[in-house]
């Protein structure tokens, strides 16, 4: 999608008239009738800039190059900047998406559109918790300690300013604009609110409107005067982050029913179609993102990010990150030399749970069964249950059955949350899925609809868009259309609250069967057949790792 450029800032070249006997206007007066000759402003100015004006105008000989915040309807548009004519930088803006696990930052020409440079890194606030509400309870128990979570993240995004700045020669003072978008317990903390009013029912926050505010009361560094525009939340828990989503997505809405989700540790959920749109999050946790597995890690070189287990020999191989060979390759070994082998990060866990399921070592109900019931050689007796060998090395790297359970419970939340939003509008199937956020694009369709992370669908109409959050937030950034486009659009969404709702337990439940144990997949089906196996049975009736 081609972006429209129409920011709200812009520079605009100004020959200003100097003054006469004749004349009683002022410099700013006459700088005003330069700007109305070129555009249809009438700005108003900053004091900063009013006070420096007479003699910035008589260095430049009258010819200057304003920065001009445009208006709003509420607010006149105003001159934050004047330079002499040839001297100003290239206009600038930032994009941010403060995500729970993951700040990322986009930074862009607000004159082309271009995209300038992009970084990304840990959130800061995980040394407070994995998850948000883990960072809310926090908070809950030491009252206070949320401006140390928010000096965190705002130390965080300033670090990504320098280095998408740096690495383009750009003075942090040359960005004059800046997005943030970011899920509501993220958007309080970034701000300076305390969220424990989030971690409770009725989960209320300060605000779910727009927000303007200058660059500096959140500690931005960027040009003094900038300020920073915060996307509408859609619901209590369906943050900013989500409404950038829809924005991105939102040129492709069609009769067909769409769900759209922003797969993260809290996961966004759309539902929607040309009559409307339903919305809902879901507390999934971080074992998608590979946290809270014994050998999880975050997407790294050295992470196994792709598994495959051949359904007869039941023989594993599997890939990393900074390799692209296969581990049962010769030549393996030699290409990790310099990266090893370090843990499973998120796209590789669906992997394995679902290739597991697919070779039959694990059974519908997530059970991992012994060698003898499997025919697999890396399954091992790990104190009552058993586990699975995926690289003897250093370190030794294995896939316990909690791994599994955790699996479950956090795909299992996720899907309930979708069969509620499709209760809602009444519907049994979707006709598209697109799949939004970093996670989400290293997802392998097939893999996510064997473990029944999403309803069962034509796999062609399944589709990965990337970090949609950071793009809708690039095109909040481009185009002050766009950010009066999706202020409407939130005001019509209907958010739906699913974990208080009374039959999310029992859609949790069936969910927890890999795929699912009440909803047919005959999409999957087409594919393939899953192997019908049951090693619930071994308890009682022989000793553990014996054949029945």
């Amino acid at each position: 999608m081609k972006v429209p450029v129409n920011p709200s800032v812009k520079l605009i070249d100004a020959v200003v008239s100097p003054p006469e006997h004749s004349q009683t206007d002022g410099d700013f007066e006459r700088l005003q009738a330069a700007i109305a000759e070129k555009t249809d402003l009438d700005p108003d100015i900053d004091f900063e800039v009013l006070a420096s004006l007479q003699s910035t105008l008589r260095a430049a000989n009258w010819r200057v190059t304003c920065a001009i915040r445009l208006g709003d309807g509420r607010r006149p548009a105003k001159v934050i900047d004047i330079w002499p004519s040839g001297t100003a930088a290239r206009a600038c803006g930032i994009a941010v998406d403060i995500g729970s696990t993951t700040i990322a930052a986009y930074l862009c020409d607000l004159a082309t559109g271009d995209l300038l440079a992009t970084a990304e890194i840990t959130n800061p606030q995980v040394s407070y918790g994995a998850d948000v509400m883990t960072r809310v309870s926090h908070s809950m128990m030491h009252p206070g300690t949320h401006r140390d979570m928010t000096a965190a993240v705002r130390g965080g995004v300033r670090q990504l300013v320098d280095q998408v700045t740096s690495c383009n020669g750009i003075p942090p003072s040359e960005v004059l604009d800046a997005v943030m978008v970011c899920n509501p317990i993220m958007h309080h903390l970034y701000l300076g609110f305390d969220p424990v009013e989030l971690g409770q029912s009725p989960f209320t926050s300060a605000t779910s409107k727009a927000l303007l505010v200058e660059a500096s009361d959140v500690d931005l560094p960027i040009h003094p005067r900038a300020q920073v525009y915060f996307l509408p939340a859609v619901g209590n828990h369906v943050g900013a982050d989500a409404a950038a989503v829809l924005l991105s997505e939102r040129h492709e809405l069609a009769d067909a029913l769409t769900l759209i989700v922003d797969i993260g540790t809290n996961a966004e959920i759309f539902l929607e179609n040309k009559t409307g749109i339903v919305a809902t999050s879901s507390p999934t946790g971080p074992a998608l993102e590979g946290a809270e597995i014994t050998h999880g890690q975050r997407a790294a070189p050295g992470a196994i990010e792709s598994v495959r287990i051949d359904s007869v020999t039941k023989q594993i191989r599997f890939k990393v990150i900074g390799s692209d060979v296969w581990s049962d390759d010769p030549a393996f070994e030699a290409s990790i030399s310099d990266i090893g082998v370090t843990g499973i990060c998120g796209s590789g866990v669906i992997e394995m749970v679902a290739e597991m399921r697919m070779a039959g070592i694990i059974d519908h109900t997530g059970r991992i069964g012994s060698p003898q019931e499997t025919g697999c050689v890396h399954c091992f007796l790990n104190d009552r249950t058993y586990s699975v060998s995926l690289y003897d090395g250093t370190p030794n790297i294995v896939f316990t059955n909690n791994d599994v359970r955790e699996v479950q419970m956090a795909k299992a939340a996720l899907y309930a949350s979708i069969r509620l939003l499709m209760d809602e509008i009444g519907a049994q199937t979707v006709d598209r899925i697109v799949l939004a956020g970093a996670f989400g694009s290293h997802i392998s369709v097939k893999h996510a609809i064997v473990l029944g992370l999403i309803p069962d669908c034509a796999f062609e109409n399944v589709k990965a868009v990337g970090n949609a959050a950071g793009g809708g937030a690039c095109l909040a950034l481009l185009d002050v259309d766009a950010r009066r486009r999706i202020e409407r659009s939130v005001r019509d969404i209907r958010n739906v609250e699913t974990a208080t709702h009374p039959s999310f337990q029992t859609y949790f439940l069936n969910a927890s069967d890999i795929p699912n144990a009440s909803d047919p997949f005959p999409n999957l089906a087409q594919h393939l057949v899953l192997p019908v196996v049951d090693y619930r049975k071994r308890a009682g009736r022989h000793r553990a790792g014996q054949k029945s």
